[in-house]
């Protein structure tokens, strides 16, 4: 029973699903399941595997969906000679504690262009745990040898490389490409799809210009507003890998739950050529 858990679990973490696993670490007396049974619970309450059924195993579901929503473990005691055992015809007259812990999956981070500045954060981000694929159009830029580290290097002119892309849940998106054309290209690709992050690379005119742009397409305001833009947070980065710095830093910052929304700092400089 566990092998089918552990595969949805492989699964799950794959393609960073939102979910839960339960698993019973201890018991005493008469119960249904041994130590070791396991349950992997999703958000949407769709369940792999059992904990031994009965209305036990439904508040075990109830409070793994809860774990994912404060993102915090817990351990949980059920007696199994109670009224929510009697309930569900379970009374063994045993007890057992359920320790419910909330995968982590890595966050996919996409980067679209592969100059200088991306370079550096593919190597950062993929050290902090992002599961790190890049997009560009110059097989001499998007390579193995550039980016060891990389999942995945998709080389195709722009919307089409996005378009190929089957988004997991929680992506992260970056745009460091090599011009504004390219900027604007990647971003009109993508509109309106619930990206964990979107941040672009640039000046504050620059970003006006592309949003206007965007804007008169038909992109959604309100995922317009997302975008961070000018990206990173403000550090006062210069070269290139202090820029990537600045990045990563913003991205773990919207990963811990640290840095809500966009921060449009008017001082912000366009790097240009050393995208």
């Amino acid at each position: 029973m566990n092998e089918e858990v552990f595969r949805a679990v492989v699964a799950a973490l794959d393609t960073g699903q939102d979910a839960a696993l339960v698993t019973i670490v201890k018991t005493s007396g008469s119960t249904p399941q041994r130590v070791g049974a396991k349950m992997l619970v999703y958000a949407d309450g769709r369940t792999v595997g059992t904990i031994g059924g009965g209305c036990y195993e439904s508040d075990a579901s109830l409070k793994a969906r809860d774990a994912l929503r404060t993102r915090r473990p817990q351990l949980v005691r059920y007696d199994l000679s109670d009224d929510i055992a009697e309930e569900s015809g379970l009374i063994c007259g045993g007890q057992m504690e359920v320790y419910i812990e909330p995968l982590e999956p890595a966050a996919h981070l996409y980067i679209v262009g592969a100059g200088h500045v991306a370079v550096h954060l593919g190597h950062f981000a993929a050290a902090i745990g992002f599961r790190v694929h890049v997009l560009d159009d110059r097989s001499r830029f998007a390579n193995s040898e550039r980016f060891p580290d990389a999942h995945e290097i998709l080389v195709d002119t722009i919307p089409e490389a996005l378009a190929r892309v089957e988004w997991p849940a929680n992506s992260y998106l970056v745009v460091v490409t090599r011009g504004h054309k390219h900027d604007f290209d990647a971003l009109r690709a993508v509109a309106d799809r619930p990206f964990s992050y979107v941040g672009m690379i640039g000046s504050r005119a620059k970003v006006k210009r592309i949003f206007d742009a965007l804007a008169a397409e038909g992109c959604p305001p309100g995922w317009l507003q997302r975008i961070h833009a000018p990206i990173g947070l403000d550090i006062g980065a210069v070269t290139p890998a202090e820029i990537a710095i600045s990045i990563v830093a913003e991205l773990i910052a919207v990963r811990n739950g640290r840095h809500a929304g966009p921060d449009r700092r008017p001082e912000a400089r366009d790097p240009g050529t050393i995208v």
